[in-house]
């Protein structure tokens, strides 16, 4: 039997192109694990990537829908919710069209937000999977207003995104829509292979001090008012 903290996403496979649970991962399930979920408790995930924060939705005895962009992502997500013994129920599908209006009592969410040059003329290939655009937003604001109308009132949104996005933006688009949020979660992790790839370009943003060495993570509550 393979033990976990709390705050541990389970063990899982990761196909290339999928995004691994990480930083991020680690911090978005203490915070779920933060909120009386149980069963009866209906979760949307929204881009599910291998499905680490549906699977422990589903440990908790929450119903749990998982949605992702990528056919291989929703291979993944299955793939893991099977490993782990949990029933999840994972579609293809983008943020915009996530599920039901006023349906779910909690949405997950750690969308692509990392800031970048626009993409090559091929496509984003493995990218796709933490490409936020220019501003890390294109994935954020999309997921905030997906989690908007999935949300019944009373509900919660979970996410997780990089300090570069500015988490007062989020806070000002969720507000526009209804919703009341804060940020209950801030973590610094060293800078990873991507970030630094991207230093040059990050740095003459403004979006990294030219003397920082790592990146600050923050998960947002919002509630459905």
């Amino acid at each position: 039997m393979i033990l976990t903290r709390a705050g541990d996403p389970p063990p899982s496979i990761t196909l290339p192109g999928v995004y691994a649970p990480q930083d991020d991962t680690h911090l978005l399930i203490g915070a779920l694990h933060r909120e009386p979920i149980g069963a009866g408790s209906e979760v949307l995930d929204l881009g599910t990537g291998s499905g680490a924060l549906a699977v422990c939705a589903a440990r908790l005895g929450a119903r749990v829908t998982a949605v992702d962009v990528s056919y291989r992502a929703v291979l993944c997500a299955r793939l893991n919710a099977a490993l782990s013994g949990q029933r999840v129920e994972v579609r293809r599908r983008d943020l915009a069209a996530a599920g039901p209006v006023g349906r779910y009592d909690v949405v997950l969410s750690n969308p692509p937000y990392l800031p970048g040059p626009p993409p090559r003329p091929d496509g984003h290939g493995r990218a796709r999977a933490w490409d936020g655009g220019p501003d890390g937003r294109a994935l954020v604001d999309r997921a905030c207003r997906s989690a908007a109308t999935a949300l019944r009132q009373g509900g919660v949104l979970l996410m997780v995104h990089s300090g570069m996005c500015g988490p007062d933006t989020t806070l000002e688009r969720l507000a526009e829509t209804g919703m009341r949020g804060r940020v209950v979660a801030r973590r610094r992790v060293p800078f990873g292979p991507v970030v630094r790839s991207r230093l040059p370009w990050l740095r003459d943003r403004g979006l990294i001090g030219h003397g920082e060495q790592t990146e600050e993570l923050v998960v947002i509550r919002a509630e459905q008012c």
